[in-house]
């Protein structure tokens, strides 16, 4: 962390709280953030001063505001995408019960914009914001479908795919086969190839000419004895939504 910049140090400040789910006082987030404590010092009182974070008990420790929630929900209320976006995602996630996921391509990777978690007991975790492979994931390979044969090759290069789990497809040929498979039967597939035991189906959706991928995600015994109908029930609502006026491919 030391040759972090300021706004990376000022982040990391504030994902410890995320972490450490407790009050923590300058030294611990100097430690914690490998920050030296100068400089924490200085970026604990801009945030103190901006009213981010306050400080708690006899100690002085430090703790995030309420602002912070504030200013996210305030955030993602205003998402145009999502509010367009998130009924058909809820519909889709109480028609599989299983977890949906939109995603979008952020240069060699996948980032999440929008989990909804299945309401079963076991199932598939994930969180808003997390980055995942191109090549690993049923969202990847749907932006992957959408590029020239030396488009894809470019992109590998450029970033070797890395051997996520056993059953991760690293190369190009066997990758190129499987995107194949997946315009043919019109949805990505990935099969514990990013977590080992999940199983994941995803189609493309374009809002505003910006590609999107739309995903279901679920444990491999209970979604792969359920392909058929989660197939179905991922392909209606991208049919619906292109009826929206919401395109199905990029």
């Amino acid at each position: 962390m030391s040759e972090a910049t300021s706004p990376e140090r000022m982040l990391a400040i504030l994902e410890m709280f995320e972490k450490e789910r407790r009050p923590l006082s300058l030294k611990e987030l100097s430690d914690y953030c490998r920050i030296p404590p100068s400089t924490c010092h200085n970026l604990v009182h801009t945030l103190l001063r901006h009213s981010y974070l306050y400080q708690t008990g006899q100690r002085k420790d430090i703790y995030p505001t309420r602002r912070l929630y504030d200013m996210g929900a305030t955030i993602l209320a205003n998402d145009q995408i999502l509010q367009r976006l998130l009924p058909a995602m809820e519909q889709l996630r109480d028609a599989t019960r299983e977890t949906v996921i939109l995603g979008k391509r952020q240069k060699d990777r996948i980032v999440y914009l929008e989990v909804l978690e299945s309401p079963e007991v076991i199932r598939y975790s994930a969180r808003a914001g997390d980055t995942k492979p191109l090549h690993s994931t049923c969202i990847g390979k749907t932006i992957l479908s959408t590029l020239k044969t030396e488009e894809v090759r470019r992109v590998l290069e450029e970033h070797p795919p890395l051997q996520v789990t056993p059953n991760t497809i690293t190369g190009f040929d066997r990758l190129m086969a499987d995107l194949d498979r997946g315009r043919a039967r019109g949805y990505f597939t990935t099969h514990g190839e990013n977590v080992a035991d999940v199983t994941a189906l995803a189609v493309p959706i374009s809002v505003n000419n910006e590609l999107f991928g739309l995903a279901v995600a679920g444990p491999s015994h209970r979604v792969d004895a359920s392909l058929e109908r989660i197939s179905r029930a991922l392909k209606d609502a991208q049919e619906n939504l292109l009826q929206q006026g919401i395109s199905g491919s990029g």
